[in-house]
């Protein structure tokens, strides 16, 4: 494992449909939903890392605190940037901070994830 703090990792998305709270029933409007944001966060700390594991291994999310500050319409993008933060053995942790295309700060927060064995964890989960 070659992980190191600074790494980032980035996602952008234009808000369609399916990432509205309505579709994903979290709300009844159609703006882009909490739970999408942070799908998006954690897709964006994937990426930070995922070429840095080492073979077979992987990492899962274990914790996050996520503040949703604004809301982004159908049609409207946002960019989510993950920086980590720390990391201690295998636990790493993460700052994330997502921004729609006015520079307005949509959401921010932070989230742990543990650097796992692809294979044991399969395993483990399968009993």
């Amino acid at each position: 494992m070659d992980v190191e703090v600074g790494l980032r990792g980035g996602v952008e998305v234009v808000v369609g449909e399916d990432d509205t709270a309505v579709h994903l029933g979290s709300g009844d409007v159609a703006v882009l939903g909490t739970p999408r944001l942070l799908a998006l966060a954690e897709a964006a700390t994937v990426k930070a890392v995922a070429s840095r594991l080492g073979e077979g291994r992987t990492s899962v999310g274990t914790r996050v605190e996520l503040e949703h500050r604004a809301a982004t319409p159908t049609g409207g993008r946002v960019a989510v940037t993950a920086v980590l933060r720390d990391v201690d053995g295998t636990r790493l942790v993460f700052g994330f901070e997502a921004v729609d295309e006015r520079g307005t700060v949509v959401g921010k927060g932070r989230i742990e994830r543990v650097v796992v064995d692809r294979e044991r964890f399969l395993a483990r989960i399968a009993r």
